[in-house]
């Protein structure tokens, strides 16, 4: 927590940057929205072969999961997105991997974000 003026600041900003290495997303072109309208999910994009679904999980749910937890102790501008990309935690298609790699993006461009008291 860092002060500003008579103001306390809860930032997560070194978990975020943390949260960027581990995904090999530190150095990512970052953009301004936390969810594109241009992503259009379904269940119907899940992937067929059970060896690449069960491959792919893992560092999907791990990604999605990282998010959730800056989202729920100070990132409040990530709930729409985490929300959407939670309800495909079993997928782990092309389509929602883009989806939380965008997320990774917003937050390279908002790591410095938080709650002011």
């Amino acid at each position: 927590m860092r002060h500003r003026h008579g103001q306390t600041l809860a930032s997560q900003e070194n978990y975020v940057l943390k949260v960027l290495e581990r995904f090999n997303m530190a150095e990512i072109r970052p953009v301004t929205t936390s969810l594109a309208n241009h992503f259009k999910l379904s269940s119907k994009q899940c992937p067929q072969s059970p060896e690449y679904e069960e491959m792919s999980r893992v560092s999907y749910t791990s990604a999605v999961g990282s998010r959730m937890y800056a989202m729920v102790c100070t990132r409040l501008d990530l709930a729409y997105a985490i929300s959407t990309v939670s309800q495909f935690m079993s997928n782990s298609a092309k389509q929602y991997r883009e989806v939380v790699k965008w997320v990774l993006r917003y937050l390279r461009g908002t790591a410095r974000l938080g709650l002011v008291f």
